[in-house]
This record gives C-alpha cells, sequence and structure tokens, in this order.
C-alpha cells in the first residue's frame, strides 16, 4: 500500500512507477477521483454531525420551557418544540446517508489501492524481463570438452545416484513434482544446515513458519494481484498455501508496534513452497527446475525506512556469500522494472550457471519492499521521540532447493558421472568429498 499523501501530492511519480513496471497509470487517477470524493463525503458528514450537535442542544432546553410553559404560551412552545424534532428527524437521515456514502467510497478506495504497485527506485533499470543490467560475474563455467566429456543434465546424474526420481513423483502427484532420495534427500539436507549456519552466524533468528495463510496475509504481501494465478487456493477452508515463507514471515508481526531500538529484526524461515506455475506450459518440462512444490530457506528483514537500501545490499551480499561456499559459477542482475513484484520497489536475482543449458538460470532473488507490506500489514516502528510512522520489510532467498541442487550436481559432476562435494558442505554430508551411485 502506498502512502496516500504521496499519491494525492505527487501522483505523476506514482503513474511513471506504473507506467515503468508497465502496469496502468490511470488507475492512479481514478485513485484520486474516489479518494477526493471520499474526503468530501467525510467533510460532509462531519458537518452534518455537528449540526445536530448544536440542535440537540436546542431541543432540551426547548423541552424545559415548554413544560414551564403556562395555557397561554403552551401552544407557540409546543410548535417550537415539533419543529426542532422534525429537525432533528431530518438531519438524523441525512447524517445517516453520508456516513454511508463515505464508508462506501472508502470501500471503493480500499479496492482501487491495490491496484496500485510499489514505487519503483528510480535506480532500477527501466524495461521488461530481458532489459536488466549486470552487476557481477563471478566463476567461470567450466570448459567440457577441454575435459574430454560431454555434461549430463541434472536429471541424468540424480538417476545415476538414485537422487531424484521424477517418474514416481508424476505417478503420485502430477507433473512437474518429484522425489529426493538417498543422497539427494542428504543433499538437500545438507544444504539446509549450511544455509541455516550461515544466516544464524550473522545474526539472524531461525523460524519455521506456517505454510497456510490467511487471505490478509497473502493480499498484503502482494501475491493476490499479478501473481494471484500461481497460488494455491484452498476454497473450502478460504486458506493459502504459500509460495514462499517471504509471506508468513512479514504476517509474523502484523499489526504491531515495534521499537526503533529493536531494529533492525532479521528472521531466516524455512518452509515448503507451492507454485501453480500458470502460464509456463511447455517451459522446463524437463527435470526439477520448475516445479510445483519444493522448499526454501527465506530471509526476512524489518528495519527503518532510511536502512532499507544498506539492508538490502546486506542480503544480498549473504546469498552471495553462500553460492560462493557452493563454489557455482554466477552472474547477479539488476531486474528491470517491469519484472518486479507488485510489493518490490527494486530486486536483484541471482542466476547459477546451468552447463547443460547453456545460460544462467534464476537461484535466488532479494527484494526491498519499502513501506508498501508493512502499510498493508499495519506495522508501524516507534521512534525515541514516540513518534509512529510505518517501517520498511526486505526478503532474500538464501537456498530455493530444487535448482540448486541442479546447479550443484551439473557444475560440480566428473567423467564417470560421481559428483564432487564443494568442501563447505562436506561437514554437513559426513565428510564425504563425493556423491556416488550405490
Amino acid at each position: 500500500m502506498l502512502d496516500p499523501r504521496s499519491v494525492r501530492t505527487d501522483p505523476d511519480t506514482v503513474r511513471a512507477s506504473q507506467a515503468a513496471r508497465g502496469a496502468d497509470p490511470t488507475v492512479v487517477d481514478r485513485y484520486l477521483d474516489i479518494d477526493a470524493a471520499r474526503r468530501e463525503a467525510i467533510g460532509r458528514y462531519e458537518q452534518l454531525r455537528a449540526e445536530q450537535k448544536q440542535l440537540g442542544k436546542r431541543i432540551g432546553p426547548a423541552q424545559g420551557a415548554l413544560k414551564r410553559a403556562d395555557e397561554a404560551d403552551r401552544r407557540a412552545r409546543q410548535d417550537e418544540v415539533d419543529a426542532l424534532l422534525t429537525q432533528a428527524a431530518g438531519l438524523a437521515e441525512q447524517v445517516k446517508a453520508a456516513e454511508a456514502q463515505a464508508a462506501d467510497l472508502q470501500q471503493q478506495l480500499d479496492v482501487i489501492a491495490l491496484d496500485l504497485d510499489n514505487v519503483v527506485d528510480p535506480a532500477a533499470p527501466v524495461g521488461g524481463e530481458e532489459d536488466f543490467v549486470v552487476l557481477a560475474e563471478v566463476g567461470h563455467p567450466r570448459d567440457f570438452p577441454t575435459e574430454g566429456f560431454t555434461p549430463r543434465d541434472h536429471l541424468e546424474i540424480g538417476a545415476r545416484l538414485r537422487a531424484i526420481d521424477v517418474e514416481r513423483g508424476a505417478k503420485v502427484s502430477g507433473s512437474r513434482f518429484f522425489y529426493l532420495t538417498g543422497d539427494g534427500a542428504l543433499l538437500e539436507i545438507a544444504l539446509l544446515n549450511l544455509a541455516i549456519s550461515l544466516a544464524t552466524g550473522n545474526g539472524l533468528t531461525p523460524v519455521i513458519p506456517p505454510a497456510l495463510v490467511n487471505p490478509a496475509a497473502m493480499e498484503a504481501t502482494g501475491f493476490l494481484g499479478q501473481a494471484a494465478e500461481n497460488v494455491y487456493h484452498l476454497a473450502d477452508d478460504d486458506m493459502y498455501l504459500v509460495g514462499t515463507a517471504e509471506v508468513p514471515l512479514a504476517g509474523y508481526h502484523g499489526d504491531e508496534i515495534i521499537p526503533a531500538g529493536d531494529l533492525p529484526l532479521r528472521y531466516v524461515g524455512f518452509s515448503p513452497c507451492f507454485r501453480r506455475e500458470a502460464g509456463s506450459h511447455g517451459r522446463d518440462t524437463r527435470g526439477i527446475i520448475r516445479v510445483h512444490q519444493f522448499d526454501k530457506v527465506e530471509m526476512f528483514t524489518y528495519c527503518a525506512p532510511e536502512d532499507a537500501v544498506a539492508e538490502h545490499e546486506q542480503l544480498l551480499r549473504w546469498q552471495r556469500e553462500f553460492l560462493d561456499l557452493l563454489e557455482i559459477p554466477y552472474r547477479v542482475i539488476d531486474v528491470a522494472t517491469g519484472d518486479l513484484g507488485a510489493s518490490a520497489a527494486r530486486k536483484f536475482d541471482i542466476e547459477a550457471w546451468i552447463p547443460t543449458q547453456g545460460r544462467y538460470r534464476e537461484v535466488t532473488s532479494t527484494s526491498n519492499c519499502t513501506t508498501f507490506q508493512s502499510r498493508r500489514l499495519n506495522i508501524r516502528l516507534r521512534s525515541g521521540e514516540g513518534t509512529v510512522a510505518p517501517l520498511a520489510t526486505l526478503n532474500g532467498t538464501l537456498v530455493a532447493m530444487p535448482r540448486v541442487i541442479v546447479a550443484l550436481l551439473e557444475n560440480h559432476q566428473t567423467r564417470d558421472g560421481d559428483v564432487r562435494v564443494p568442501p563447505a558442505l562436506r561437514p554437513f554430508l559426513g565428510g564425504r568429498e563425493a556423491l556416488t551411485a550405490p
């Protein structure tokens, strides 16, 4: 949710932001029209209530005077009281109508406000999905031909190691589901332990959050707008399966006021994630790159708005540190405005090199959501002076299991089909230096 005052005072910036996202800029004008009508209705209601109160002050004395009036004066006093009561009844109807109109316009405003995405950071590159800017490239893709063999893809390697089973996943649950078995399961657990070790070592509080949330939590984090088609909804319970731990972590402090001295609050959540992958028909149908269910480790921060840019850079550094430990070639990109989620003002992605695809694929992202989510969730900070204001929220994936497993298997494979284990992971795999076929 945007600050209503900023929409009123600087609508051109909001229009330009909507246009940069490829969203509808005219929603700003509709918002302003309804907001103006709502404020006018509130003013009318308050004026009528004031008149109603003033009239009420006259009725009591008039009724008292009627009781005390002699026979000659009673008729005039009665007429006065009757006129005042008639006027009061008419005012009561007007007050009721004005209050209803203001409430209706507020409801309309709340609905249209959901169509206003967060204002993009001016530093974000403008454009569509392919208009990102590469900020860094780390490592060098292996030259497999010079090593004398053609790389196997992760599914071949996973089958050889008995680590990935998509056939039985499809049999039990359908396409885009899979089993991790044996070393595949152990590899995920090792990645989890490494990620949590890194996060807690940097002061983040570990959390295992709910994977089912109510509509308010999903809507507040921006996942019932442009991303709604990829969300699983349990209609009988009116609950949603989360596509990321960002949702329950964002809602964790909903309707709370946090002392500024307690900030930043940093959490790292581990949860299953569920995505319908609507619109991806025919894309990444082989293997486990694009699936309906997977596990993910997600960082989440609450901080003062003025610290959000620095916090965003910090989350990115932790993500890069994790990928560096895995010794996987990657690049960091500044995501273009047209590819941002509704709540993100700016987003950085890390894309790992996938040898058999000959390209980089996203494995993590980190977003600065400024005060957009906290306004929707009514999360505020209290300064040392006692003032209360919205705070900033940020999120960053530390490891999305399937894609990182894909990158690990393909980048660290050997000629004979084994997989070298990076030193950082070995303590979490019993000291093993390689995954080998059973």
